[in-house]
């Protein structure tokens, strides 16, 4: 790409509000009589409230904790049916497989006991599987 026009670029930051101004100085550290002393900036409570907001983010929220469970159930169920559907073909795909393993040797947060036990169900199935080939996950 050739840029053909090489105009300088005039006032980048914009005009004012006021208009241009004709004094030159654009800022002014404040001297003389009308400076003010420093102010105290923020006070304890601050940081209470700073404290406050960091233990509420601490405290996990059930309902993600929920999602993450149905969200590796989904994905062992998803990797089982297309090994199904490998084996119906007659071929078996070699990524399915590790991708299987891969799912089942990422630690796994424990939500609902009705949920755990149904992704336990899914696990061992997904283990059998895994045996059955030879590469039970440990």
């Amino acid at each position: 790409m050739r840029i053909e026009n090489n105009a300088r670029v005039g006032n980048v930051a914009g005009r004012s509000a006021t208009g241009p101004s004709s004094s030159g100085v654009a800022f002014e550290i404040g001297q003389g009589p009308q400076a003010q002393g420093a102010r105290p900036t923020a006070t304890i409570a601050a940081t209470t409230s700073l404290d406050a907001l960091l233990a509420l983010q601490a405290v996990e929220d059930p309902l993600l904790k929920r999602k993450k469970v149905v969200r590796r159930g989904n994905q062992l169920i998803d990797t089982l049916e297309g090994l199904r559907g490998d084996l119906l073909v007659g071929r078996m795909a070699e990524g399915r497989l590790n991708q299987l393993m891969a799912v089942l040797t990422q630690a796994r947060e424990r939500s609902e006991p009705g949920l755990d036990a149904l992704l336990d169900d899914i696990e061992l199935r997904a283990r059998v599987e895994l045996a059955k080939r030879g590469l039970y996950p440990a």
